[in-house]
């Protein structure tokens, strides 16, 4: 089942680390300047050729550098590692901690790690920054986690009856880029024949 965390008009907090953002524009950017170059070159059918694999390319970066974040509201979290979603109403969670990266800790004991999310870095690094700006003491990443343990402890009660899935954790697919993987896979495949064609 798709997970909605904008439930109830509560807007929904999105944390992504920035580097992956930064790669995921310098990989559209260069695809676009390839394909430029394709028609400028080649012509548009050559460009139409080439561009799955250029789509493919750019495909890979969102995936590894880009999709992967962290979504919460007053419900709870979702946690998308990769193309993998869990959606984790704030009920279940017993502990939310910071080790590499985010991790959030289930009422059974189970953890879901959090790689898009806000990551520790080097503690010598935070006490010499404390040190020489006093005003910037405290580490982005520890920001992030204190906003999203704050919505953690005052998240809303589950509104459901017990049992109706309300208190379940849920876990779906990245449908989209599935679907845009497909697209790119078949035109591929199209482009494969026409050039041996």
């Amino acid at each position: 089942m798709a997970s909605d965390f904008r439930r109830s008009g509560a807007s929904a907090h999105v944390l992504r680390a920035t580097s992956g953002t930064i790669a995921l524009i310098v990989a559209g950017v260069v695809a676009v300047a390839l394909l430029i170059d394709a028609v400028v070159r080649a012509g548009v059918v050559e460009m139409l050729r080439l561009s799955p694999w250029v789509l493919l390319v750019v495909w890979i970066v969102y995936v590894l550098m880009y999709a992967s974040h962290i979504a919460y509201d007053g419900g709870g979290a979702t946690v998308q590692n990769y193309l993998r979603r869990t959606r984790i109403p704030w009920a279940r969670v017993t502990d939310i901690g910071l080790r590499w990266q985010v991790i959030f800790t289930l009422d059974g004991g189970d953890t879901v790690p959090a790689y898009g999310g806000p990551v520790a870095g080097r503690p010598g690094r935070a006490e010499r920054r404390s040190a020489q700006q006093p005003s910037r003491a405290v580490p982005a990443a520890l920001r992030e986690l204190g906003d999203l343990r704050d919505a953690w402890q005052g998240g809303d009660p589950p509104v459901a009856a017990p049992g109706s899935g309300a208190t379940e954790v849920e876990r779906s697919w990245d449908l989209p880029a599935l679907v845009a993987l497909g697209v790119i896979v078949i035109g591929g495949i199209a482009s494969a024949l026409s050039s041996g064609a």
